[in-house]
């Protein structure tokens, strides 16, 4: 998820646990950091564009890791704010000089890990299973980036911080669970749309073996359906405001012939794995590109990646190239709106 969501969900939880015991602003500030620290490993480069993405989200949001790493966190806390005498800004419940180290250790370990498992609703993909395994999991029922998951959060900070009572504290509360119903709540939207999507693919006569199911931008209303076939994949939208009509989907050609003239490619071998075979490739202008279908819609997509140059008949690898091509943002989420709204407008293909 978005950085704002995973201050304000760390933030909310390091209140939640340590609610009277420190001042609300303290327990906020260490959850808030905490919160945010997995997101680091952006700052680290992995050498090429297909590994920077492929390795995004590993040991730094491993719930192992994250656990051994709390103790120590939950030390800096305590003795930060643990202040012999009278404490400035002290909550009526606070006691200065007193030991809460056991309580920063929940409350720091709950921050840590709470990050890779909100990453775990979005489609990215989210390794929390290392060292024992490498597999990307990913639920892909939140967009990266959803107002209605984020707002209870940050109406709960802003009442327990201005409030700085008992009454702050539910508020507070109450924020964190109306945010945790709405991913219960997306999550069983997106298994009604997906067994729609898998009907109307069967009332169609086509593959409904392999499909995602994910939200479009910024809400859980509006729905898009890929289906991978043998040498194609299909394209479709469902809004919950359909009324259960059959989903129309646009035929793609998947081009997978170029992975068969690239066998042993180490960087297009990283990008079917992490995408978990929802993938395509073409052939641009002499380019071979290869392009994550989990992230975008056609025709753009967040993550593609150049890997060869055509030579006569044969493909000569390249080091991986990554080409963002970035969408009508205006148009696009007009479309959204008119499309969540059960109007049956086709998607802007740019």
């Amino acid at each position: 998820m978005d950085s704002v969501s995973q201050f304000a969900l760390g933030a909310a939880v390091g209140v939640a646990t340590m609610g009277r015991r420190v001042a609300p602003w303290k327990a906020a500030l260490v959850g808030a950091v905490c919160g945010t620290l997995p997101d680091l490993d952006v700052v680290i480069d992995y050498g090429d564009p297909v590994s920077n993405m492929t390795l995004h989200r590993t040991e730094s949001h491993a719930l192992f890791y994250l656990s051994l790493v709390s103790p120590a966190l939950a030390w800096l806390a305590d003795r930060l704010w643990r202040q012999p005498g009278a404490a400035q800004g002290a909550s009526p419940g606070e006691s200065p000089g007193e030991s809460l180290f056991r309580r920063w250790w929940l409350a720091v370990w709950l921050a840590l890990i709470t990050h890779p498992l909100l990453d775990l609703m979005t489609v990215y993909g989210t390794q929390l299973g290392l060292p024992f395994t490498d597999h990307p999991y990913a639920v892909g029922s939140m967009f990266i980036i959803d107002p209605l998951y984020t707002l209870p959060l940050l109406v709960g900070l802003v009442a327990v911080l201005s409030l700085r009572n008992a009454r702050g504290l539910r508020w507070n509360a109450a924020g964190l669970v109306l945010s945790t119903l709405y991913l219960g709540w997306a999550t069983l939207a997106q298994q009604h749309v997906r067994g729609v999507a898998e009907d109307s693919l069967r009332a169609q006569g086509l593959d409904a073996g392999r499909v995602l199911v994910t939200p479009t931008a910024f809400n859980t209303v509006l729905w898009r359906v890929v289906a991978m076939g043998d040498d194609s994949y299909r394209e479709g939208f469902y809004s919950l405001l359909d009324g259960g009509r059959s989903i129309h989907f646009d035929r793609f050609p998947q081009h997978d012939v170029l992975r068969a003239a690239l066998p042993d490619n180490p960087y297009l071998s990283r990008v079917v794995w992490f995408s978990h075979g929802f993938y395509a490739m073409r052939e641009d202008d002499g380019r071979v590109l290869v392009s994550d279908l989990r992230m975008g819609q056609e025709p753009t997509y967040s993550f593609n990646f150049v890997l060869a140059q055509r030579r006569g008949d044969s493909l000569l690898p390249l080091a991986p190239e990554w080409i963002s091509r970035r969408p009508d943002i205006g148009r696009g989420l007009a479309w959204i709106w008119q499309r969540a709204g059960g109007e049956p407008v086709p998607p802007p293909r740019q």
